[in-house]
């Protein structure tokens, strides 16, 4: 698909520059910035969710748990 963009002259530029000396075209930087960019962002949402279904739960451990834990991490040669 084609698209038109404006981009700033500085980061056309550097766009440019960035592409040449990777030997890649601009549309295949644009795409894969735009991958990249589209996999972090939807990985930050992910974390949002997930620290909002954390954020109502209980996170202590159970006392017995604790023991439990503290006896093996006696055993454990460090």
């Amino acid at each position: 698909m084609k698209i038109a963009i404006s981009l700033p002259d500085p980061v056309f530029q550097a766009a440019e520059r960035f592409a040449k000396e990777r030997g890649m075209a601009r549309s295949q930087l644009v795409a894969e910035a735009l991958e990249a960019y589209l996999a972090q962002h939807g990985a930050e949402a992910i974390t949002a969710q997930l620290d909002q279904v954390y954020a109502t739960q209980d996170s202590e451990l159970d006392e017995a748990w604790t023991q439990v834990q503290s006896t093996l991490l006696q055993d454990e040669a460090w």
